[in-house]
């Protein structure tokens, strides 16, 4: 055997081994997902819990061999927020990266494996690293267990940890941490001593866990302020700044809401963002002074290294070129994101609350509408949804159904619905056991059936508003939209036949989904039965899929088709 072929055979073997030890780590990390019976009981007593997150949390640091003093030598970036917190942490890696520092960016949910939640640099950390790193907490933690009461962190929790020790261990200059859920209670919450916080925008999300009402939620983001520890806010509503800057007065911390990106453009040029979508120039805004905070207070720390200072000319700020280099440069998977393939273009949005939903459905409608100029020939557009937790569907799916598709598509975060040793595979990473099967079919089919009433509404609202004379318009527009049976009345000629209109449809799973969805042209679900595909959708050049609703339904998507 020649060299070269024995060096390539032992490389084969290591990933394999690697693979497969990173498998079994996922596997017993998976056994820290609390169930949705868990789940539901804190629900219902929402609240009561909550105050011991923080001691449980002081208490699984320290089992580990972390102290508080060691969380205090990490130099933090702490973001809460509801929507886009985790871009303008991204937008902050990056910044502070193109500026020569070490960087960690611990981030949640993670699309397709759990690694990704945990960056050196702006890269997810080895499978390799993970294995060591999670080893090591797991086993100080289960070792300690017996002492401790058999109290083991939760899933979540454990990835905080988890995130600490690897941030200590590799010795980032800056720890970012965006928030899981809500601030006051959440898990990162432990960090005493943060160089900057950082509140972006804010909406109405985990009410069962936050609250219902926007003051009630503002608080929750709040609670991450400390002492003395500068603060900075995206543009809020008035009821919601309110709540940011009284809580800030109380407990002793200066607060700014952050300028527009506007003011570092001049003459008509706009800064370049390397994620797509309007309210992108909200997060950047927010991550550009969070990052000057933070290197101002490293450079005071550090004198013999001065930080990059913003300039001024005529009113307009000038940003450091790295600065501008590393909003440019900024990638983060899953929002506002193309992935072009033959005869088919995805477009991949997480968006889970109404306004994050409006802003995807600007973003899509331009981008596809430019696409399709391009393109000629005939493009059909298809909707993949499907929302989670306790969302208000209605509120999602409501401005979609304004959105001209051609067809809508619902399924759950399931991957494959029958599994194989490769699926077996796939679905570690992306394993749920916080909500039952059942549970996720039922909400799957809900969502389908309210698409569909919502359509009918729409048809009937447009219908009166014309004129009789326009009954042909009234019957195209119908073959748009898919009616629900019981409802359309057969004598009615201005509603055309249920075979004739838009087609919904719901499956058990993403690969069957996305098998009907791009009618066989996306090879990694080329194994699928293809359900029917009807002639209305037949015979089409390209198409335009949005993928919508859900961050987890998002990384399932990715996870099969692969990267651009």
């Amino acid at each position: 055997m020649s060299t070269k072929l024995f060096r390539s055979l032992s490389s084969v073997a290591s990933t394999a081994e690697i693979n497969k030890k990173y498998e079994e780590a996922v596997t017993k990390l998976n056994t820290l997902q609390s169930n949705a019976q868990t789940l539901e009981k804190i629900r219902q007593q929402r609240g009561k819990r909550s105050e011991q997150n923080i001691p449980n949390m002081i208490k699984f640091v320290e089992r580990v061999g972390i102290t508080l003093d060691d969380v205090d030598r990490l130099s933090v970036i702490h973001v809460s927020g509801t929507k886009g917190k985790g871009s303008t942490c991204a937008f902050c890696e990056s910044i502070l990266r193109h500026q020569g520092y070490r960087t960690g960016f611990f981030s949640s949910p993670h699309l397709v494996e759990v690694r990704e939640r945990l960056r050196i640099n702006g890269i997810p950390i080895s499978r390799e690293k993970f294995t060591e790193y999670f080893w090591d907490v797991f086993g100080k933690l289960e070792k300690t267990k017996e002492s401790a009461e058999g109290d083991m962190p939760a899933y979540f929790a454990f990835l905080t940890v988890m995130a600490l020790h690897v941030f200590l261990k590799e010795k980032v200059d800056v720890a970012i941490m965006e928030v899981g859920i809500g601030g006051q209670f959440d898990s990162t919450n432990l960090i005493r001593r943060p160089v900057v916080c950082g509140v972006s925008s804010l909406g109405l999300d985990h009410t069962s866990i936050l609250g219902e009402t926007i003051d009630k939620i503002a608080w929750h983001k709040a609670g991450i302020f400390k002492p003395g520890v500068p603060a900075f806010t995206s543009s809020q509503c008035r009821e919601a700044l309110d709540v940011i800057e009284n809580r800030a007065k109380e407990i002793g911390c200066p607060i700014t809401t952050v300028p527009p990106l506007s003011i570092y453009e001049s003459n008509g040029h706009s800064l370049t963002l390397g994620i797509a979508g309007n309210m992108q120039r909200q997060n950047a805004a927010l991550a550009i002074q969070l990052c000057k905070e933070w290197t101002d207070r490293r450079g005071k720390d550090q004198s013999n290294r001065s930080p990059p200072q913003v300039s001024e000319n005529q009113g307009v700020q000038t940003l450091p070129p790295a600065v501008t280099e590393g909003l440019k440069q900024c990638r983060w998977d899953g929002r506002n994101q193309r992935i072009h393939k033959k005869g088919i273009t995805y477009y991949l949005d997480g968006a889970h609350t109404l306004e994050s939903v409006q802003q995807c459905i600007e973003w899509f409608k331009r981008a596809s509408a430019e696409e399709s100029k391009e393109l000629g020939g005939r493009v059909i557009r298809i909707l993949v949804f499907n929302s989670t937790g306790d969302r208000e569907a209605n509120v999602l799916i409501e401005p979609l159904v304004n959105c001209g598709f051609d067809a809508a598509v619902f399924c759950p975060n399931i991957l494959f619905s029958t599994i194989n040793s490769v699926a077996c595979a796939r679905n570690k990473d992306a394993m749920n056991l916080t909500v039952t099967k059942e549970s996720q079919l039922n909400r799957v089919l809900a969502n389908m059936l309210l698409f569909e009433r919502l359509a009918v509404k729409r048809l009937q609202q447009q219908k009166h508003e014309k004129e009789p004379t326009e009954t042909d318009t009234n019957c195209c527009e119908a073959k748009r939209l898919k009616l629900d049976s019981d409802i359309v009345e057969k004598g009615d000629n201005s509603v055309c036949d249920l075979e004739d209109c838009v087609i919904t449809k719901d499956f058990p799973c993403i690969s069957s989904a996305l098998s009907w969805a791009t009618q066989g042209r996306e090879p990694n679900t080329s194994t699928q039965t293809i359900v029917e595909i009807p002639s209305t959708l037949r015979n089409a050049e390209h198409i335009q899929i949005l993928v919508t609703g859900s961050l987890h339904l998002v990384g399932g998507v990715l996870g099969l088709i692969g990267p651009d």
